[in-house]
């Protein structure tokens, strides 16, 4: 089932997203400064081309006192913006009944939006 509704992500704008993202990463990893930041765009890029199934969660050990310096910085620059899309394309799908479940994996990509480093995206089986 996960694999038609991802198939149905990628149909209806998922696509778009993760090549948004993937390019977002290359453009970032150009400069030894941003391939931190690039890596985390990749990872949201894999999340994006198939999301249902796949599960955000917490590394372990937690990443420690540099990821909370780089999530800081993430959300001064790109986080608060990516975060307001999703949440904004989550409203969008949730006001059909249709669309609730292309609206929870937008949700799902806020999290990682918004605080990417410290966090694992496991993937779809």
């Amino acid at each position: 089932m996960s694999l038609l509704l991802n198939l149905l992500w990628l149909l209806l704008g998922g696509f778009l997203v993760a090549l948004a993202y993937a390019l977002g990463g290359i453009l970032l990893c150009i400069t030894i400064i941003g391939i931190p930041f690039g890596l985390q765009c990749f990872k949201l890029s894999r999340l994006a081309l198939a999301p249902f199934g796949s599960e955000v969660r917490e590394t372990e050990p937690p990443g420690g006192v540099l990821a909370i310096i780089m999530n800081i910085i993430w959300l001064i620059l790109p986080g608060v913006e990516l975060a307001i899309f999703h949440l904004v394309m989550a409203v969008v799908l949730g006001i059909t009944i249709i669309g609730l479940p292309l609206a929870v994996q937008h949700l799902k990509m806020v999290r990682l939006a918004i605080l990417p480093f410290g966090a694992r995206v496991s993937p779809a089986l």
